[in-house]
């Protein structure tokens, strides 16, 4: 998408009137916590349009995360999760819709609220329930946790835990993929704190600067959740248009109602399809909101009042993918199987965590140094 010096490198999407997902009107009206205001969905795509045992097995996934990541709450405050917990309750539909166009060769990369994009990319769900609980079992031995979570064989290269401290890890990955001439991407994830960060900057300015040769597949998914743990948006920035700063690098960009998992996946293919056939890095805002705390121990929640997290709850990603899917024709009792279905997964995953063994002491020593011969 050609511009100009000075224009503005956000993609304007029409609005619909069509189906009955609510989205936000306007850019500032979306970026007010206190105020989803809704209004029809840009970037959708309807129900009907789309394969239907795709959007199902979709809405699998969803359920299965809220199941999990309900779970995962509990057994933290049961004291059988220790570290810290970050749940991406609400945010289902951001790395649902993306991670629908990964491709094997792709990495995939994410800060610290990481449960969901395991398990979207084949993360056994035991095992990533077991790493959450410390065990032996776990995905990586018990030894990471809820922020560390690792699996290279399905194309996950971390949950990091310091804030922004992924990014330029991502950049560079997408700039090694093209060095060794592959057709992979990378779907970098932020939080909307991490932009904030001098990280981001320094590796925006590199992924904008390799990306004018091609040499930069790297695909920012910038998940605007209104909130840096406390701090809401409007009291982070003065420039509360968060994608906007990307133009800054060169870097275009567009953004899209993140409680919608259709809309999602109509701007989700578009970009794959982009960064893989330009080698440009490309970013996306996606608006969206955590229903669950900033983290488990996130009690009080002093920073946003009830009123304001039971607006948003009426955008639940998942109840609005399932009034879809009902306007589409699909059975109630079909959904209402996928649920029961992916309750048992959950169900058999705390069982397996809390089962399962401790690490053994030996395995502190392994695992440390990536090769053999490693001193020093």
């Amino acid at each position: 998408m050609a511009t100009t010096k000075g224009q503005s490198r956000r993609r304007k999407t029409s609005s619909s009137d069509d189906g009955p997902v609510a989205a936000s009107a306007t850019t500032r009206s979306r970026r007010n916590a206190k105020s989803p205001s809704p209004a029809p969905s840009r970037n959708g795509s309807e129900a009907g349009a789309l394969d239907s045992d795709a959007i199902l097995d979709l809405f699998r996934k969803m359920t299965t995360i809220r199941f999990f990541e309900d779970a995962a709450q509990r057994g933290f405050r049961q004291g059988k999760i220790g570290g810290y917990l970050h749940l991406y309750s609400g945010q289902e539909a951001v790395a649902t819709g993306f991670l629908s166009y990964y491709q094997e060769g792709d990495k995939i990369i994410t800060a610290y609220r990481d449960h969901a994009h395991a398990l979207l990319l084949g993360s056994h769900p035991n095992e990533v329930m077991a790493e959450l609980y410390g065990k032996g079992t776990g995905l990586v031995k018990g030894k990471g946790g809820s922020m560390h979570l690792f699996d290279v064989e399905n194309g996950l290269w971390g949950g990091y835990g310091i804030v922004g401290g992924h990014i330029p890890l991502g950049v560079g990955m997408a700039y090694a993929l093209r060095y060794q001439g592959t057709d992979g991407i990378v779907q970098l994830s932020l939080g909307d704190g991490a932009i904030h960060n001098g990280a981001f900057h320094e590796a925006a300015n590199l992924a904008g600067l390799w990306g004018r040769e091609g040499m930069n597949p790297t695909l920012f998914i910038l998940e605007n959740n209104n909130y840096g743990m406390g701090t809401s948006v409007e009291r982070a920035t003065a420039m509360t248009d968060l994608s906007a700063k990307f133009d800054s690098y060169g870097i275009e960009h567009e953004d899209v109602d993140g409680m919608d998992l259709f809309a999602v996946l109509d701007v989700a293919e578009r970009a794959t399809q982009r960064v893989r056939e330009t080698g440009a890095p490309y970013a996306i805002e996606a608006i969206t909101y955590r229903i669950a705390p900033h983290g488990a121990a996130d009690f009080l929640e002093r920073y946003r009042t009830k009123e304001e997290i039971a607006e948003w709850r009426q955008r639940d990603p998942i109840g609005l993918a399932e009034a879809r899917l009902l306007e589409a024709g699909v059975a109630e009792a079909t959904l209402d199987e996928i649920k029961r279905e992916a309750k048992a997964v959950v169900d058999e995953a705390v069982k397996f965590a809390e089962e399962s063994p401790e690490p053994e002491i030996a395995e502190l020593y392994t695992d440390v140094y990536a090769g053999d011969g490693v001193t020093g």
